[in-house]
């Protein structure tokens, strides 16, 4: 969020929907107390899941609600072609060849339309690339240890991951365990898409600027 702010020239916080602190609850209520009347909520997340329909909408109602700021939800970052320019990105930073099968590595989740979504995205990750991508999931079938017999050495791995995390640590003991060359974590290399749906935010609730 700091390289949101650098690159964007605006003021960035981080909330967090749980696990850790600040939630956006408490962000919001800092926010009211240094005079900040409105706000864009830009969830950080792939795809519509359980957390992008349910949990992300309920808990900006309730900031909404409990404070003065007016709060606008952004669009997701998604699996559209910013973020195949994204990945694409993260696997030449990594030193993955072009012609390096890739293992799409992403959370998963419950709504099989959710990981549909990554499944596509390794699709046409493995078009523009000219070399095959599957995609396999932390938490849902399939499993790396079911995809990776699938694909051609040599394999890159291309974690769909923002930050470090539980779930990054045995796929990165894996890769290193094979050799295989592993990206980081997307980071601040997301930051103009976030500025992206944050101005896109802004143009559709009618606000020139925030706050």
């Amino acid at each position: 969020m700091a390289q949101v702010a650098r690159l964007g020239r605006v003021p960035a916080r981080a909330a967090f929907l749980d696990l850790t602190r600040p939630d956006l609850q408490q962000v919001t209520a800092e926010l009211a107390d240094d005079g900040v009347r409105r706000a864009v909520v830009v969830p950080l997340l792939f795809t519509k899941a359980f957390h992008a329909t349910v949990d992300a909408p309920q808990t900006v109602r309730e900031a909404a609600g409990n404070t003065s700021v007016d709060l606008v939800v952004a669009d997701i970052l998604g699996t559209g072609p910013d973020v195949l320019d994204l990945v694409r990105g993260s696997a030449a930073r990594a030193g993955i060849p072009v012609t390096s099968s890739i293992l799409l590595y992403a959370v998963g989740s419950s709504r099989p339309g959710a990981n549909d979504a990554v499944h596509d995205l390794a699709a046409r990750l493995a078009a523009v690339r000219g070399a095959p991508a599957l995609a396999a999931f932390g938490t849902m079938d399939p499993r790396p240890d079911a995809v990776i017999p699938l694909l051609p050495e040599p394999i890159g791995v291309l974690p769909l991951f923002l930050s470090p995390g539980l779930l990054l640590e045995p796929m990165a003991r894996l890769a290193a365990q094979h050799g295989w060359p592993m990206a980081g974590p997307l980071g601040t290399a997301a930051a103009p898409l976030v500025l992206d749906r944050y101005h896109a935010a802004l143009a559709g609730a009618g606000w020139r600027k925030v706050p």
